[in-house]
């Protein structure tokens, strides 16, 4: 299994792996993100609030499923008086200004080109630095008090719900893709006020509260202390997730991120999974992008996922060749 490896080594090497454009745009920014950029666009508001800018600069984050979108928004903001910077997973030479590494580790390299073209260069050495310090302690190599490691033995076989504090709304986003991208396991965001869901819930149905972790990421504020007291109730287990080290503003959101994808690569691991993205996901991609969309066939890889045969569902008892039809015996009625 060769997939797992290769997403293992390429997070202990990505800290300081950006290697595009470093030098500030013209202010003032805009920024927006659709497709695969959609997501470091959610983390780098730290930095620059999403928005469209009417002079100046606006990166457009994308990829080639969204490209029309980030076409959209491109010819938007220069109609309105600014340079478009386009930056994509892939594209049309005309389509792209910056082109970065696509894959689950792109929100990384988007995220780093705009804390470096807006000027943020030092934030973006200050979230490089924790991304070493964590590659460090989760690396592969590393058997014991591994933090990524031991929160996916946590969260194994349960469903996590995933918290956050209104300044952090993009890491329940950015955990729920982590998840189910790469630790290939469903998790559920609780997005807005989270008090209605935690006292409601599960009270009509408690059993629903078993096998449910929450994970409240980055800083608790009183609204998420009061949350995890009630929940202390309904389901199995709170685990905080602080920023490492302590930090703040765009590198704390970023090294977030990055535990979060060791954590699910992990959490991968050991289900059996390969991390790596699955072959469906790609084919959707380019379904998306326009390739071959006249003759495209979405066809996940697992036989738990074909249609049910109703017939032999509801055989009971019966040989199954007893109630099995064939196409010319239903055409016949």
């Amino acid at each position: 299994m060769s997939a797992p490896i290769n997403l293992l080594t390429l997070l202990e090497t990505l800290p300081g792996s950006y290697a595009g454009p470093a030098r500030p745009d013209e202010a003032p920014y805009g920024l927006v993100g659709v497709g695969e950029g959609a997501l470091a666009a959610a983390i780098a508001q730290t930095l620059i609030a999403s928005s469209l800018t009417r002079g100046g600069t606006q990166f457009v984050l994308g990829s080639p499923d969204a490209t029309a979108l980030a076409t959209d928004y491109a010819d938007l903001a220069v109609v309105a008086g600014a340079n478009a910077r386009r930056v994509a997973t892939g594209g049309t030479p005309e389509e792209i200004d910056v082109l970065v590494p696509g894959g689950p580790l792109a929100t990384y390299h988007f995220a780093q080109f705009v804390a470096h073209a807006s000027g943020h260069s030092d934030e973006a050495a200050a979230a490089d630095a924790l991304l070493a310090d964590l590659a460090a302690r989760c690396a592969p190599h590393v058997t014991e008090n591994n933090p990524a490691r031991d929160l996916a033995w946590s969260l194994w076989g349960r469903t996590p719900l995933l918290l956050a504090a209104p300044e952090a709304e993009a890491m329940p986003h950015a955990w729920q893709q982590l998840l189910a991208r790469t630790g290939k396991t469903l998790s559920i965001p609780v997005l807005g006020d989270p008090l209605p869901f935690v006292t409601g819930a599960f009270e009509a149905q408690h059993e629903k509260g078993d096998a449910k972790v929450a994970l409240i990421l980055g800083d608790a504020d009183d609204t998420l202390l009061l949350a995890r007291e009630i929940l202390e109730s309904r389901i199995d287990e709170i685990i905080h997730v602080p920023y490492p080290d302590g930090a703040v503003g765009y590198p704390a959101a970023l090294a977030l991120w990055y535990f979060g994808a060791w954590v699910a690569a992990y959490l991968a691991e050991r289900y059996g999974q390969e991390p790596g993205d699955l072959p469906v996901l790609a084919r959707a991609q380019g379904v998306m992008s326009g390739e071959d969309r006249e003759n495209a066939r979405l066809a996940a890889p697992r036989d738990d996922l074909r249609r049910t045969n109703v017939l032999k569902d509801w055989a009971d008892d019966q040989d199954v060749d007893d109630v099995e039809l064939d196409e010319d015996d239903r055409d016949d009625g």
